[in-house]
């Protein structure tokens, strides 16, 4: 089916909160074990972005798996963040990870580079999806680990909806519609691989991690 694009930003305080309250706690883990998995030789040491941060649940986790870095987490929406800060601030990280409002591209990272370069989710919501690629190539340091997780766009509406009932089920109906829009508006495994040559990163490998789910992993040249 053709992609539907879906809002780039979650602005609602409401949804806001039912995302930070919402139980991440599988696929979240797995996307910190999936980096471990992929890059076991990285230091874990010296400053990470998160880019699409949303409550700050990635962040926190990267910061706890790996005691020696510091996390920014940049978002455009202030109510996402907003959600996630007092857990942040409970954990006794907020020294470490940080949540920044910034809309890419117009708006800077904090740091000029990044030892690594994460992003969960983000992708699938942007209108013009270089906006991720250029801001990895942008803020990733040469050799700088770069993973990205999102969603894969089904063939069609009803395989959409299966997956819906089949993964949402029993979540708040924000969610499950959230959920619905966002396999609607994913990329393809041949749209990304066209973006990633497009913005000169075709050495990255893009696959399929689920029957929902792809991952973008390498580390960045530069030349």
């Amino acid at each position: 089916m053709e992609r539907i694009p879906e809002p780039e930003l979650m602005l609602d305080e409401a949804q806001a909160r039912a995302y930070a309250e919402a139980d991440f706690e599988a696929p979240h883990a797995r996307v910190v074990e999936l980096f471990r998995e992929s890059f076991p030789d990285w230091s874990g040491r010296g400053a990470v972005l998160d880019l699409g941060c949303g409550p700050g649940d990635i962040s926190l986790r990267f910061a706890v798996a790996y005691p020696y870095c510091q996390v920014d987490g940049v978002d455009g929406s202030e109510a996402m963040m907003a959600a996630g800060r007092g857990r942040i601030q409970a954990s006794g990280l907020d020294t470490r990870v940080r949540l920044h409002k910034a809309l890419l591209p117009t708006d800077a990272a904090p740091r000029p580079l990044y030892d690594a370069v994460i992003s969960n989710s983000l992708l699938h919501h942007l209108h013009e999806p270089q906006v991720l690629w250029s801001a990895v190539n942008r803020y990733a340091a040469d050799g700088a680990p770069v993973f990205i997780i999102d969603l894969l766009r089904p063939d069609s509406l009803t395989e959409a909806r299966m997956l819906c009932d089949r993964y949402a089920d029993g979540e708040p109906e924000v969610l499950r519609q959230d959920f619905f829009h966002s396999l609607c508006a994913a990329f393809t495994l041949e749209e990304l691989h066209a973006q990633l040559r497009s913005a000169g990163l075709d050495y990255l490998e893009a696959s399929a991690v689920s029957d929902r789910h792809c991952m973008i992993r390498g580390r960045l040249r530069r030349s």
